[in-house]
């Protein structure tokens, strides 16, 4: 089920009459009957793959926590590794390998007959496959004990706020709050509401509004004007973050109402002035999980300068990858990771003129915060199109340069809403930088009751409530 289900609601509303009434070792089942309920509701079949990483995972951890003998351990984490990479691989990129040897053994006139199987992508397989494997890691590695309540581990596992689309929550984060009740309290349940709010605004508002421009461009990019299109993919820039963002808050809000706390995914991204910046605001829960967990055991920027950007071209490689079997996303990976040696690059070849557009005043603010903007809009473009020809279509009428009048641009009643509602994000999120929320609302509580009461009139004038899947669903 989707958070903007109407099943979701009688589900969360069930969830939150039976909360208050159990404690301890009966809260724990509570929250893994219902983590199954949620997840098994788009197909049961999932809970037995969720099932089996969960278990082995238990198991190998346990083990890894009660031996000292390091080749045994190695061993042990390796079991790990290759058994949910491996659970991955084949769910998620079997076809993608096939359909890549077909077309290299087709380029070398090789007909090959590959094996036809009807895989069905398990719903956040992805998400709850890193989390997991963070536990194991993470016992191995001596930064936390072995958790000894199955039922504890698997919650943490199945933990239905994020479980589909994250936040990837590490382990040593999210078990020791595991091992408590915690009181509801008004405090945490107005706070948990406000961040529901603005995460419903930020998908059902804004990202689905910018949707039907979006998916009408890039179904037929040839038939798009250079205006048109370079507003899809603007607007594609602000609907995936709308839905994942606004996924993000919604996870972080329920989670918060309960008493849990899952940290924080999104950061104002599209403020930032470097692209390291980028990563920080961006995803911060797979970008934290990347750098700890790939980079940082390639060598991070240890051994020298090639050898650190080599390690950034493969995390991010890997990055793109993960989010999807297809060229498209490994293209991706590839430009953010080009991004990322480029700015370490220019500070060396370019040292001068990289120290004059390093100043702090806002003029060059401004400009770097738009050059970040553009190169990640370039990027998008292949994260979107289903194809890397499609990719290149939308980018050849973009700089074709024809039909620049708004005239010629079609669904204009939607644009001319999704430039404002645009429009409006920005500007709240430029005014976050200078007023903090929380500590702001928290001085001026009728002035938090108007915004949540234009949060609540926008997304009952605006929204949709039709059980669109989020965008990262697919991942």
């Amino acid at each position: 089920m989707t958070f903007n289900s109407l099943t979701f609601l009688i589900f969360i509303a069930i969830f939150s009459a039976l909360y208050p009434l159990t404690h301890g070792r009966s809260r724990l089942w509570l929250i893994l009957v219902s983590s199954c309920i949620f997840y098994g509701w788009w197909d049961w079949r999932f809970l037995l793959l969720i099932g089996f990483s969960t278990t082995l995972d238990y198991w190998l951890g346990w083990y890894l926590g009660e031996t000292d003998d390091p080749r045994r351990r190695r061993w042990l984490l390796s079991a790990s590794l290759v058994a949910n990479l491996g659970v991955l691989a084949f769910f998620k990129y079997f076809g993608f390998f096939v359909n890549s040897f077909v077309a290299v053994a087709d380029s070398f006139g090789w007909h090959v007959s590959p094996p036809l199987l009807n895989i069905i992508l398990p719903v956040g397989i992805s998400f709850y496959t890193f989390q997991s494997m963070s536990y194991t890691i993470d016992v191995y590695q001596r930064i936390m004990p072995h958790e000894r309540s199955f039922v504890r581990y698997a919650c943490f596992v199945t933990f239905f706020p994020q479980l589909v689309a994250g936040p990837i929550v590490r382990a040593d984060y999210l078990l020791p709050q595991l091992h408590r009740d915690h009181p509801l309290r008004w405090e945490a349940f107005l706070s948990g509401v406000q961040l529901i709010l603005w995460g419903y605004v930020l998908k059902s508002v804004v990202a689905d509004s910018l949707a039907p421009v979006v998916d009408n461009h890039f179904a037929a990019p040839e038939l798009s004007t250079s205006l048109g299109m370079l507003i899809a993919v603007i607007f594609y820039a602000f609907q995936i973050y709308g839905d994942f963002a606004g996924y993000s808050l919604i996870a972080i809000g329920i989670a918060e109402i309960f008493g849990y706390d899952l940290g924080r995914n999104f950061d104002r991204p599209y403020f930032a002035q470097s692209f390291s910046e980028f990563w920080q605001r961006w995803h911060i829960s797979l970008s934290t999980w990347l750098r700890d967990y790939l980079y940082i055991p390639l060598g991070g920027n240890r051994g020298g300068t090639w050898r650190t950007y080599r390690n950034l071209m493969i995390t991010m490689l890997l990055g793109g990858l993960w989010h999807g079997a297809n060229w498209t996303f490994v293209i991706w990976g590839a430009l953010h990771g080009l991004y990322l040696v480029m700015q370490r690059l220019s500070g060396v070849v370019f040292p001068r003129l990289t120290a004059f557009f390093s100043r702090d005043e806002w003029p060059f603010q401004v400009l770097r915060v738009a050059c970040v903007f553009s190169l990640t809009c370039f990027a998008w473009v292949f994260f979107r199109a289903q194809s890397f020809s499609d990719a290149l279509m939308v980018l050849q009428r973009i700089f074709m340069f024809d039909g620049l009048g708004f005239s010629a641009v079609p669904f204009k009643f939607e644009v001319v809403k999704g430039i404002a509602l645009v429009s409006t994000l920005v500007a709240c999120e430029a005014l976050s930088f200078r007023f903090q929320a929380r500590p702001f609302f928290a001085r001026h509580p009728r002035l938090m009751g108007f915004v949540n009461a234009c949060a609540l009139w926008l997304i009952a004038l605006f929204g949709t409530f039709t059980g669109n899947s989020f965008i990262y669903f697919q991942f």
